[in-house]
């Protein structure tokens, strides 16, 4: 990468060429895990984002969409503070070379972890003050969750990344909830400090501190781009700092939510989550997240019925590649350490997928030499070859068109050790979709033909 030095200016910072590795990589796993993984719980609903478990504090203590659940009074107790489930948050299961394991097996190139999400718990010994009690080690786990997870993942090849909100409820205001803020007056009060020095006693210098302490190959901005400006955020400053200094500035990579107008204009990708935004294309890098069902944090309320099949997953993943995006693909612990069996399962398929089909997705690019006539077919392209991705099964003939320029030197289908019949002709592909049986194809859910270009 250039040696040159970024000015705190949007021109200088949007200039840096985004690390290699991260357009590439294509799948990574996302982790949302905290002391809303002991109630786990959210009301199931219909709305966009309305079933985020990771929002208990703001929808059960606050008036921010609880669509009126009576489950924590009933469970919990009017009076039950939010703070008082930390000391239940235990992670005495937690094993962080299993997790590791797991997501390596899921073809998964990269993982981020929520250090800290909205509530402010930390998942790190942070030496910050105003953590004093709201962090591991002093409370819930007796142990640096952020830095045993990113050992054992970087033992697995695969590289860390980060998840930090931007703000924190017990201290910044918001134009979203009636009232301006996510949760009671009496927490504010209580744990909160003055909002005017939050940047300098909180933000930024938690920031600096995960950077410095795990040098993290992703930071996943969260919530800054509701209310904060660019002035009181310090995001200019920040990411000349992490461009020009910071000891992992040749391979990080910075989202986009960082603060008001940065989504879809600065960053080095932009985010979004369950399709708010139909992607980027090849226009700037960009990443799609998810869970595998409604909710990021475990929730306890959703079934089997309220979670996406595998192949619906891998169809996702396929999307969004074929598009020129990332897939960011959540999993939701318990609080005591689990990843669930039914989220392990579709961990598992997705990487069965991949080992057969991974060339279609790893280090590809949406295709411009061919062009589809059906909803069933996406394409990328990688070196000289174009994969043609078919989320059914065919049983008549595939029909592409094709640029006049673009000639063929072979089709195989992956995962098949026979022929596959085609002919070429002036403007168009006609693949032949060959017979197969479980003895002779193990694939399911997405089929691959990969042409050779002569």
């Amino acid at each position: 990468m250039s040696e040159k030095m970024f000015k705190p200016t949007w021109k200088s910072l949007d200039s840096r060429v985004i690390p290699t590795w991260f357009q590439k990589a294509k799948f990574g796993i996302f982790i949302h895990w905290g002391v809303y993984s002991v109630p786990a719980w959210r009301k199931l609903s219909d709305e966009r984002f309305g079933s985020y478990a990771e929002w208990y504090y703001a929808s059960v203590y606050g008036n921010y969409k609880n669509n009126g659940d009576d489950f924590h009074e009933r469970v919990y107790g009017k009076d039950y503070e939010y703070r008082n489930f930390a000391k239940n948050f235990k992670a005495e299961l937690f094993d962080p070379d299993f997790w590791a394991e797991t997501f390596k097996n899921a073809g998964a190139k990269y993982v981020v972890l929520t250090s800290k999400h909205h509530e402010g718990y930390c998942l790190w010994p942070t030496q910050n003050p105003h953590k004093k009690n709201w962090r591991v080690g002093d409370v819930g786990p007796k142990v640096d969750i952020v830095g045993e997870l990113a050992k054992a993942v970087r033992s697995k090849g695969m590289r860390m990344g980060l998840y930090y909100s931007i703000v924190d409820w017990e201290t910044n205001w918001s134009h979203r909830p009636d009232g301006g803020y996510f949760i009671p007056e009496k927490d504010r009060k209580k744990y909160g400090i003055n909002e005017e020095r939050y940047p300098d006693e909180i933000l930024i210098p938690q920031l600096k501190e995960l950077v410095q302490t795990y040098r993290p190959s992703v930071i996943y901005t969260d919530g800054g781009e509701w209310d904060f400006s660019e002035e009181y955020s310090q995001v200019k400053d920040f990411l000349a700092w992490l461009y020009n200094h910071a000891p992992n500035k040749e391979e990080v990579v910075i989202n986009d939510r960082f603060c008001v107008g940065m989504p879809g204009n600065h960053g080095d990708y932009y985010s979004t989550e369950y399709k708010d935004v139909d992607g980027f294309g090849e226009i700037h890098p960009w990443e799609e997240s998810r869970g595998v069902g409604g909710s990021y944090g475990f929730n306890r309320a959703e079934s089997l019925e309220n979670y996406n099949t595998s192949e619906q997953l891998i169809h996702e993943l396929i999307e969004m590649v074929s598009n020129g995006g990332n897939f960011l693909l959540n999993v939701g612990p318990t609080s005591d350490g689990r990843i669930p069996v039914i989220q392990q399962q579709r961990l598992k398929d997705i990487g069965d997928w991949l080992r057969i089909n991974g060339d279609a997705i790893y280090e590809t690019a949406p295709s411009d030499y061919l062009f589809k006539n059906d909803d069933n077919i996406f394409m990328t392209q990688k070196d000289h070859s174009i994969n043609v991705i078919c989320t059914k099964w065919f049983d008549n003939k595939i029909e592409l068109k094709k640029k006049k320029s673009f000639s063929v030197a072979d089709i195989s289908l992956f995962g098949y050790q026979g022929k596959v019949d085609y002919e070429v002709l002036d403007d168009r592909i006609r693949i032949t979709p060959p017979c197969i049986n479980p003895n002779n194809f193990k694939g399911q859910y997405a089929y691959v033909f990969n042409i050779k270009q002569a």
